[in-house]
């Protein structure tokens, strides 16, 4: 039987406001360990479902979620500023800002870069952003939705990134950017990328959402990928590196970029009080702006068009407990693609396996395949995930062929490709990928592997 009224009131007799809540945090660790452990301990029996993805998390994260909730604070607050504070630091950047979603900071980087307060560097409706085709869509839909032009350009295989041979031949007089994702952790070359940029003074934005704890090696220093453009981007969708199941993260050293995003992702407004925060500038009433009256009040004082981006201190609160994990999770994703591709490589003359980037550590978000030619990838998944291996293909395959572009398809004013796209097509119809997330256990990665090889050798 559950617990009555009378056991709760007794639960609290005598205890003051702290160690009542000390009291419930401590239950709430003994709760978790007892019905989440998160099938650590779980045994696996062949044939059993295998994710391509999972969360892996302890009694931390949910300590410190009733934690927040007790708090009742709910917007943005303690749980926010220290887990932007501990990103920035583990980025080693200036500035973090959490979001609500991966496809919300790519919306927010790429918005700041539209900003007045940028001058001839600002990207305006009709200039070109270079980027790629084979991926995940929130990296473009922003360039669109700004009615700024996207520049596609092939992408390698079994890298599955940017082909940097290609960039001179994209760049125009309306280039201003190259916004690009690190594919399944995997880092594009960085190096060609950044001194590209660099000669024809266009920004980086580097979307990391599958690539966060990723290393390059770059002016001899390694650095992890996010932080070596002019803004990085995260998701904390719970399939990815780390999660707090809904949110994202922008970050940049920059502190004139970090006053747009701040600006942006908070409604657009000029004032950068904290929630719950009044006249930290000391100018509330005093000030002069726009055509407004003098005095108008700055927290209603916007210099941006902007949006409500932020996310739920909840939600930072099981981040900041995912944060002190993720290193391990990094070590444990290398681990498990490195069995992969060992229990693959008797394989590899009828799957092209993937290769790390030159001077690259990636943290593996996924196993990526492409099937030689002659083998029908629709046949090989079916079967692999008949038998209980969970499949994803390379996300969009190649974006301009989805329904979204139908109206549009052809229309060089909305966007444009340089060159052909064989290698993007080809991964739209022969690449798929597998998981190997830290919860992913040896015997499980074998299995699979069996099956994937089972699956090739049929056809």
């Amino acid at each position: 039987m559950g617990m009555t009224e009378k056991d709760f009131s007794s639960f609290f007799e005598g205890k003051d406001e702290a160690a009542a809540h000390a009291d419930i945090l401590a239950l709430v660790s003994a709760y978790c360990d007892k019905y989440h452990n998160t099938g650590k301990d779980a045994p696996y029996h062949e044939g059993d479902r295998i994710p391509y993805a999972s969360r892996v998390y302890d009694h931390e994260e949910m300590v410190n979620l009733v934690d927040s909730a007790l708090e009742f604070w709910l917007t943005s607050g303690r749980y926010t500023r220290e887990f932007e504070k501990e990103f920035a630091r583990y980025e080693d950047v200036r500035f973090a800002n959490l979001v609500n979603s991966g496809s919300s900071a790519n919306l927010l980087a790429f918005m700041a870069l539209t900003s007045p307060l940028l001058g001839d560097r600002q990207v305006k409706p009709g200039d070109e952003v270079i980027t790629v085709a084979a991926g995940f869509p929130t990296t473009v839909t922003p360039i669109l939705n700004y009615g700024a032009v996207p520049v596609f350009v092939d992408v390698t295989i079994p890298q599955y990134n940017m082909d940097v041979t290609k960039l001179e031949n994209a760049l125009s007089a309306k280039t201003r950017a190259v916004m690009a994702a690190h594919t399944l952790g995997n880092p594009f070359d960085l190096a060609a990328v950044k001194e590209f940029c660099k000669k024809h003074d266009l920004w980086l934005i580097e979307d990391n959402c599958d690539a966060l704890g990723s290393r390059y090696y770059i002016d001899g220093a390694w650095r992890l990928t996010g932080s070596v453009g002019d803004i990085g981007t995260s998701s904390f969708y719970p399939p990815h590196h780390m999660t707090m199941g809904e949110g994202g993260a922008t970050y940049t050293s920059d502190p004139l970029l970090q006053k747009i995003m701040r600006s942006i992702r908070d409604w657009g407004r000029d004032c950068i009080c904290e929630s719950g925060q009044d006249n930290r500038c000391g100018h509330r009433f005093s000030g002069q702006f726009g055509e407004l009256p003098f005095g108008y009040d700055h927290k209603y004082v916007y210099s941006h068009f902007g949006y409500n981006l932020q996310a739920t201190d909840m939600q930072a609160a099981v981040g900041c407990a995912q944060l002190k994990k993720f290193p391990s999770f990094v070590e444990k994703r290398k681990k498990n693609w490195t069995l992969l591709k060992e229990a693959l490589s008797d394989a590899a003359d009828r799957i092209i396996l993937p290769e790390p980037a030159e001077n690259a550590d990636p943290s593996w978000f996924g196993f990526c395949m492409t099937l030689a030619d002659g083998i029908d990838r629709t046949s090989v998944i079916n079967y692999v995930e008949d038998h209980g291996v969970q499949t994803r293909l390379l996300f969009a395959g190649n974006l301009v062929k989805q329904p979204c572009f139908d109206s549009v398809r052809g229309d060089d004013s909305v966007y444009r490709i340089s060159g052909d796209l064989a290698g993007t097509d080809r991964i739209m119809t022969n690449t798929f990928w597998v998981g190997v997330y830290p919860g992913m256990t040896d015997d499980r990665l074998l299995y699979m592997a069996k099956t994937i090889k089972e699956a090739v050798n049929r056809q």
